[in-house]
């Protein structure tokens, strides 16, 4: 073969397919959906052309009885990972502290000012709205969080133009933890404590739990104590004791992550109808 006609050849394979085959942007998956991970050039060319959505989990620092002080940030973080391909979303890096001074005398806490903590969120999610997403769905692991985000979330959704929602999964998840357990959970409860069996089995240090670790959470207005009294604060008088069955555990994770992929997939939908922030 001349080298005149090897090269045709090659022009002609390459052309058709032969060499390099052709694939749609569809087609092509993200090597990883994690922000981290991402080189620029990769993110580049997913967003927003391919992915308009981000999950960015945020929690905080601070005892949950016998499971790790970083619960609430390796909840959100472990859901953003089970249900980021379901929803066609990266992942931002973690905001692993947050507004916890109730609990900030436990060892291993930190707790951020919530004059120090709106602004810094609020940069945030302007500068994931630069970057191209049109949806930013905030996964909340921490109650102590969620006045300063619901306040910040409104501010840059309306002076961005970007569509925010933020998740309180234990709350979603309400009617699930009785459904799973038969009864209320609690903070560091049966709930959050099987969500974070389900993923870090080999750290939850059930050898050092007792009964007596646990406090009822007060009715509201009742009273209320600066440090709180436990690290485990239970919704009812009687229930959300941790059970640490692994069945359990696996259950309450699968169906606490369906009920959030169905949460967003739902507003999404609804944002689309309406046609706002398009």
């Amino acid at each position: 073969m001349t080298i005149k006609r090897f090269l045709v050849l090659c022009l002609m394979m390459s052309i058709c397919g032969g060499f390099f085959p052709i694939q749609s942007a569809e087609d092509v998956k993200p090597t990883t959906r994690e922000m981290n991970l991402l080189c620029w050039q990769e993110f580049q060319e997913l967003v927003p052309a391919r992915i308009q959505t981000v999950l960015l989990p945020v929690g905080s620092l601070e005892p949950h009885g016998v499971i790790p002080s970083g619960t609430d940030n390796l909840a959100p973080e472990a859901m953003a990972r089970d249900i980021a391909a379901s929803v066609n979303a990266l992942i931002a890096p973690t905001l692993n502290y947050g507004i916890t001074p109730a609990m900030k005398a436990f060892p291993g806490a930190v707790s951020i000012t919530p004059e120090a903590y709106a602004p810094f969120v609020a940069d945030i999610l302007e500068n994931l709205a630069d970057n191209g997403f049109r949806n930013i769905i905030v996964l909340n692991g921490h109650g102590g969080n969620t006045a300063v985000l619901k306040e910040v979330t409104v501010q840059v959704a309306n002076e961005k133009k970007v569509r925010i929602l933020v998740v309180n999964w234990w709350s979603l998840a309400d009617d699930i933890t009785k459904e799973v357990f038969g009864e209320n959970g609690g903070h560091a409860g049966n709930n959050e404590t099987a969500y974070i069996q389900a993923v870090y089995p080999e750290h939850i240090h059930f050898e050092r739990y007792t009964k007596e670790m646990a406090s009822v959470n007060p009715p509201a207005g009742a009273f209320f104590t600066v440090p709180v009294t436990s690290s485990i604060g239970l919704y009812e008088e009687g229930q959300g004791y941790p059970t640490f069955l692994k069945d359990q555990a696996e259950e309450y994770f699968q169906k606490v992550n369906d009920r959030v992929v169905a949460l967003i997939q739902d507003v999404l939908q609804k944002w689309d109808l309406a046609g706002v922030y398009r």
